[in-house]
């Protein structure tokens, strides 16, 4: 599990390694990752957009940008949380990603909140600090 807080919102990744759906006798390798996000704070947050950056073995390096995550962009009111799980897929047995959501306050101001980098390892791998 990573965390990470900014401005009191809290974000939490658990990433699953499945190999039910990764076939490395063809490089592929897939993982599902479910985000936990927390309004810890005293206002209310809506999140707008992602960015994610993502890194496998060779230092491959590739960036997802959007608006929402899984097709919604959820309003927390303080104490509120929202959850979705996700996934990506690598050409090598390990790797990492992490980023920032864009949200904004009912005021209209905008700030980036942190996205913990977390590893993307299979069982096999070689155990590496990433």
């Amino acid at each position: 599990m990573y965390t990470a807080t900014t401005r009191a919102i809290q974000v939490t990744v658990r990433p699953q390694y499945l190999p039910d759906q990764s076939d490395p006798a063809k490089s592929q390798f897939v993982w599902a990752y479910q985000v936990r996000i927390e309004n810890k704070g005293d206002i209310a947050v809506q999140l707008r957009s992602r960015h994610w950056k993502i890194t496998d073995a060779l230092d491959r390096r590739q960036e997802v940008k959007g608006p929402g995550v899984v097709g919604k962009t959820p309003m927390l009111r303080p104490g509120e949380m929202f959850e979705y799980t996700s996934g990506t897929s690598l050409s090598t047995p390990w790797g990492f990603m992490g980023g920032a959501y864009q949200m904004v306050t009912e005021s209209g101001e905008t700030f980036d909140i942190e996205i913990p980098t977390f590893s993307l390892d299979t069982p096999a791998a070689e155990r590496r600090l990433n």
